[in-house]
């Protein structure tokens, strides 16, 4: 095939594979450390919450390999089982990074197909693992830049869609491959992409998408290795392509997008981190009732109604009539979770037990709030897709309103390390002793230091059994 027929495949492939850890800006190093951070303390915490369990045991009933091993436990499996289970701890509870522009979790689908690239083949330094690394997180938002909006409104789940390539990419460049080969593992990646959107109405299979991802990301890389060969225009076939195929059209995508600014415009730096157990999308409606209660302090039996002026996008996603079916559709539904907020005073892993799913207090709550698409907000497009304006009428005529354009942790708003680090240990602790979080957080803040990169998956294993109750 002539590279004037797949110049965008290309021109990310060589992106991958050309990319040296000296020409990322130091920013952008230390920016995407933490985030790796926050990742592997989501995946700590996910590793014993039930879903994660019941898919742990059944993949150990299917392997027997011990190549790789099973965070924040002291299980080992083959590497592509190894990253469907760690993948699904990291996205296993909403606690992790969104690229909310390219609607993508990044951490969960690069870094447990890295991992395992580093835990198979020991000498991959630290300094080439962050690069693969922000290979990995530069390639995925770039796709879901070029599918937009309507790729997650069209019933994609597109952390299994549009994930597969960012784990290809960075497994392949942690794999050192070159131009030619890295077309071939996104081209393997690509045609493994599936995930309904449906699935977070209550369904266990919502936390493994973005596993499952990080697992056809490692097989395309992997296979490429050895000379496996995968569809070398993947992104601009008009039959049968992603972008065709994803869309259902010719023209409902950006190509220029796949590779805009590479080297200039780093879309690491658009990763944001959550500070919310809950689905990306209800995040600005909870700070807009924060700010609102720190300046006139009031309950929940004071509020009469709430009404959330949202995008479309949004109104989709997480605006639907709340029904009492899982702690996955509890986390993901907008008016349930601004009633915990009211309720508990946080939306954390505290606040989300199965036993608040048919809550009736938050119930009759979550019926007062009244999600509303504004077409304003929705003209201005992926950038803003998360922007909120919140009304609040109290019992006896009050009335509050805010707007919130970008949420806690994300771009003006990004959290500072501490901040970071905070979140991390508390999540870490459900898993590992704090010694050992502590070594595994110097290990990442440091990791360009490290000779051998699979010491981070050391630290991520449990040591010693210790018994934990399962959400």
């Amino acid at each position: 095939m002539s590279e004037s027929s797949n110049p965008c495949t290309r021109g990310v492939a060589e992106f991958v594979s050309g990319l040296r850890y000296e020409a990322i800006p130091r920013e952008v190093r230390e920016r995407a450390k933490l985030l790796v951070l926050d990742s592997l303390g989501c995946a700590l915490y996910g590793a014993h919450l039930q879903w994660c369990r019941i898919l742990q045991r059944t993949l150990k009933k299917l392997d027997s390999s011990s190549s790789c091993g099973v965070w924040g436990t002291a299980q080992r499996l083959s590497a592509p089982h190894a990253a469907l289970a760690n993948g699904t701890q990291v996205q296993g509870f909403e606690l992790d990074d969104v690229h909310r522009e390219g609607v993508l979790h990044v951490g969960a689908v690069v870094l447990p197909a890295l991992a395992a690239v580093a835990e198979l083949r020991r000498g991959m330094s630290g300094r080439e693992f962050l690069t693969a690394a922000v290979a990995g997180y530069e390639v995925g938002p770039r796709v879901g830049l070029c599918m937009g909006e309507e790729h997650i409104g069209q019933g994609w789940h597109s952390g299994a869609t549009l994930g597969v390539f960012s784990a290809g990419a960075g497994a392949a460049r942690g794999l050192k491959l070159d131009a030619d080969k890295t077309v071939h593992a996104l081209g393997i990646a690509g045609t493994q992409a599936a995930g309904l959107m449906a699935a977070q109405y209550g369904a266990m299979v919502k936390r493994m998408h973005a596993g499952r991802s990080s697992q056809s990301g490692l097989y395309g890389a992997l296979l490429a290795e050895a000379g496996f060969t995968g569809i070398p225009d993947v992104f601009e076939s008009e039959y049968g392509g992603f972008c065709t195929t994803f869309s259902r059209s010719q023209d409902r995508f950006r190509l220029a997008e796949l590779t805009a600014g590479f080297g200039e415009v780093w879309q690491t730096m658009g990763v944001a981190l959550k500070f919310y157990s809950c689905v990306g999308s209800n995040h600005t409606t909870l700070d807009a009732l924060r700010e609102m209660r720190s300046e006139r302090a009031f309950d929940a039996e004071d509020v009469k109604k709430i009404v959330v002026h949202a995008s479309q996008v949004t109104v989709d996603h997480a605006g639907w009539r709340y029904r009492p079916e899982s702690l996955a559709s509890a986390q993901m539904n907008l008016s349930f979770c601004a009633a915990t907020f009211l309720l508990e005073g946080d939306c954390f892993v505290d606040q989300f037990r199965e036993r608040i799913v048919a809550d009736s207090r938050r119930m009759a709550l979550a019926e007062k709030v009244e999600v509303r698409p504004d077409p304003e907000i929705s003209a201005k497009g992926a950038k803003y897709r998360h922007s909120v304006r919140v009304e609040v009428i109290l019992n006896g005529g009050g009335r509050l309103e805010r707007t919130v354009e970008t949420p806690r942790g994300s771009g003006p708003n990004f959290a500072n390390a501490a901040q970071i680090v905070a979140k991390f240990e508390k999540l870490a602790a459900h898993a590992l002793k704090r010694s050992q979080v502590a070594q595994l957080r110097d290990a990442v803040l440091g990791m360009e230091k490290l000779d051998d990169a699979a010491r981070l998956a050391q630290l991520m294993m449990m040591r010693k059994e210790r018994r934990r109750a399962a959400v």
